[in-house]
């Protein structure tokens, strides 16, 4: 794959012990990156961190505990990476989950608030580190079932799953991750941080492990592998053709092309941004010495 050496950048992935996660993570090390892992698990992500350092001898590889349906931990993430002092040229926002019901622990629906508004946070926190390393770049990994979403019903964001299979939930949330990759390309021009929202593809990873069997299996069959999933992600993360490039979707092939009709509107992107900042605000004025 063509594209920039990572060498001696540093980049941070959420969602990097498994799945597509681990398949950019690995990848990435053996191109020379310094690689952040975000997971919630630190014994899951330990086999990640010490595969990368046996196929590369001194990779810089560091676990940073994140629990992105909670927006206490996604703070703390963030203070502890700052704390590191070091750049960040790359920021993938990685991790989601699909086919699970609930709500976060702020109370925001489950597939929301994990896959989009944790996201939102975790960059809101580093933006000021990625201006600072700049040229530096966001991906957002959506999915093109954000097609299938045909609006945004608001209140429905803010209160636990409804839906059985939570199908309709995975959808509004990756319409958002396009929106918000949309909306830091408008509102992040001219400070040197440029935003990429990606397709993986329907890819064979552990995100559908509450599906229930045997229709998970079913589904399976049909879909790609992690290693085929991460291309999208690695080629808006390093590739020099892309450098110029700003609030656009990939699909898998690597080429941009549109998203939905309701992604393209700008008014419901800048909606989405004000709500989310608000949500978040609210939750911040609730913690103890804010």
């Amino acid at each position: 794959m063509n594209g920039r050496s990572p060498i001696g950048q540093t980049i941070l992935i959420t969602g990097a012990n498994t799945g597509i996660g681990r398949a950019t993570s690995e990848e990435l090390g053996r191109r020379g990156a310094r690689l952040y892992l975000a997971c919630r698990s630190e014994a899951k992500t330990q086999p990640v961190i010490d595969a990368i350092r046996r196929e590369n001898e001194g990779a810089h590889v560091v676990f940073l505990p994140l629990d992105l349906g909670d927006l206490d931990s996604v703070r703390r993430c963030a203070e502890q990476f700052l704390a590191s002092g070091e750049p960040l040229h790359v920021l993938v926002n990685n991790a989601g989950l699909a086919g699970q019901r609930g709500a976060t622990k702020q109370g925001f629906e489950l597939a929301f608030g994990t896959n989009y508004l944790g996201h939102f946070l975790l960059t809101q926190l580093l933006l000021p580190r990625l201006r600072a390393s700049a040229p530096a770049r966001v991906v957002h990994v959506a999915s093109d079932s954000h097609y299938e979403c045909k609006n945004l019903d608001w209140e429905s964001l803010a209160r636990p799953t409804r839906t059985f299979m939570a199908t309709k939930e995975y959808e509004i949330s990756k319409l958002c991750n396009v929106l918000f990759g949309a909306e830091c390309a408008r509102r992040w021009k001219g400070h040197g941080v440029r935003s990429y929202s990606v397709d993986p593809g329907t890819v064979a990873s552990d995100i559908w492990r509450k599906i229930p069997w045997p229709i998970r299996t079913v589904m399976k069959r049909k879909m790609i592998s992690t290693q085929e999933g991460a291309h999208s992600s690695l080629h808006c993360a390093t590739s020099a053709d892309v450098a110029d490039h700003d609030g656009r979707y990939y699909a898998l092939s690597g080429h941009d092309r549109a998203p939905s009709e309701l992604a393209q509107d700008p008014t419901l992107a800048r909606l989405l941004w004000e709500k989310s900042e608000e949500w978040v605000r609210a939750w911040c004025d609730g913690q103890p010495g804010e």
